[in-house]
């Protein structure tokens, strides 16, 4: 520990971000004309970017390629541009479960802020490929939120070529460049395991996943949606049951994704799920709601706490059942779809079977849903 904070107080330079024009004349930032060399773990380059009317703000580390994105930065937000950029880098770094040691020494390792003009074709190149992504990632866009980490999280997920015929995938390789410069493994160890089981009354559907234990709510629900095949194409939201003085459950909160829901609010106390971590909440009951029309309910419980994870994504570690298909209309409709779909002589056989198919509807298979899961 001493050693690498040795090393990394060593590396004490200026962080540098290096703008596009349409950047610097968003943020009316002067660029410095001599810019001090600076490793390329510590230089960004940033561009700004329209999309209709919602802006946004896009950089790409020099080494690694990570990304990071901010979205509609108002006047007093780009007057802090200084503190808004890494408070980004800090707050995407926690969310992939990074030590908090490791990204405050990243950070203090940079003792300032420097932005110059670009000058490297192929980085700017990159950063286009970056803000390109941006215009695929509306799923992970967070409307609510200045840093965009979900979206910063995927774009650095995805695969990119480094022009020689290889490819690799930017997160991973930040990975490894910070447990480069600190001499450790850079993943805090404890995780949850949760049981999700599907409330029905004739069929037997649950799954038991392993997730980082600083997961938020937003991400637990994208973790759901691939472990029961769900399409992510309606609401949901999140139920809190805490235990009453006479130990029975009581529901406590609800976390909802949409603003909407403040317009039916009724005896529980509702709050948006938007930045909502799941440990503080614990020990709970939660319930996972999902397409309030079909109304698939899942109770989720945590098993177990574990010290030694070594990875930092979720993983589905058992489960049985498939899950019903998109907007099969319930549990009756769920048993209406098995029944055509189990009789090769029924004469709406082949036609349910291909609407559940593009509904979804498939095999539970847990080496695929995990591969879909670090994919994700």
């Amino acid at each position: 520990m001493l050693l690498r904070r040795y090393l990394m107080k060593e590396r004490r330079v200026p962080m540098l971000i290096q703008c596009t024009k349409k950047l610097l004349d968003e943020l009316k930032i002067m660029p410095v004309k001599e810019v001090e060399e600076v490793a390329s773990l510590e230089a960004w380059h940033a561009n700004f970017m329209k999309i209709g009317r919602h802006k946004f703000t896009v950089l790409v580390n020099d080494q690694n390629r990570y990304a990071i994105v901010l979205y509609g930065m108002k006047a007093k937000d780009k007057k802090n541009i200084h503190q808004l950029i890494v408070q980004a880098i800090r707050e995407v770094f926690q969310a992939e479960s990074i030590k908090e040691e490791i990204i405050e020494d990243y950070l203090e390792a940079t003792t300032e802020l420097t932005f110059a003009k670009t000058k490297d074709r192929k980085l700017v190149a990159r950063l286009n490929k970056a803000c390109e992504s941006v215009h695929f990632g509306e799923k992970y866009w967070d409307p609510n939120s200045i840093v965009q980490v979900e979206m910063s999280k995927w774009i650095s997920s995805l695969l990119v070529g480094d022009g020689k015929n290889s490819y690799f995938h930017p997160n991973e390789a930040m990975y490894e460049d910070l447990k480069e410069i600190s001499g450790e493994s850079v993943f805090d160890r404890e995780a949850l395991v949760l049981k999700a089981t599907l409330e029905l009354e004739q069929h037997s559907i649950w799954r038991r996943i392993k997730v980082p234990a600083n997961i938020s709510f937003t991400e637990l629900h994208r973790v759901l949606q691939t472990a029961f095949s769900w399409h992510d194409s309606h609401l949901h939201d999140f139920t809190i049951y805490k235990k009453g003085e006479d130990g029975s459950l009581k529901q406590s909160l609800q976390l909802v994704c949409d603003e909407e829901a403040f317009s039916y609010e009724g005896d529980i106390p509702l709050e948006m799920e938007t930045g909502q971590k799941v440990t503080p909440y614990l020990p709970a009951q939660i319930v996972y709601t999902y397409d309030f029309g079909d109304g698939w309910e899942h109770t989720i419980e945590v098993e177990q706490v574990l010290h030694e994870s070594t990875v930092n994504y979720s993983v589905c570690i058992d489960g049985e059942g498939d899950a019903p298909p998109e907007d099969v209309g319930g549990e009756p409709g769920f048993d209406h779809f098995l029944t055509i779909i189990q009789d090769s002589s029924h004469p709406d056989h082949l036609q349910m079977r291909e609407w559940g198919e593009m509904q979804g509807y498939r095999e539970f298979d847990m080496k695929e849903i995990n591969w879909r899961l670090k994919m994700r």
